[in-house]
């Protein structure tokens, strides 16, 4: 027998009453640490790419190695926006968190 069309609808509309807690789960902060270090790894790795690349675009600008020049600057870039990233993601994730909670 076909189940009605208000019956699905109220399917759909069921809310198992999930949300995010902190604590539920045991080495929580464990975890938080790791992650930590790993954006912090991270930024560091940048930096350094960032120094690399901005020495290659100077080099390549001096002695007219166009093609290195290009290279240098397109690592910049990368590392400019990896910095961005890296540095925004708690943001970005909690604005989308945010913003999901909010769907009914």
């Amino acid at each position: 027998m076909p189940i009605p069309l208000a019956d699905r609808v109220i399917q759909l509309a069921y809310d198992p009453g999930i949300s995010p807690q902190g604590g539920g789960l045991p080495g929580l902060s464990v975890l938080k640490n790791v992650v930590n270090s790993i954006n912090l790894f991270g930024i560091v790795a940048v930096v350094g790419a960032l120094a690399v690349s901005l020495g290659v675009w100077a080099w390549g600008h001096h002695t007219g190695g166009h093609q290195a020049e290009a290279n240098g600057k397109k690592g910049a870039l990368v590392s400019a926006g990896a910095a961005l990233g890296l540095g925004a993601a708690n943001g970005i994730v909690a604005f989308f968190s945010a913003l999901g909670s909010q769907v009914h």
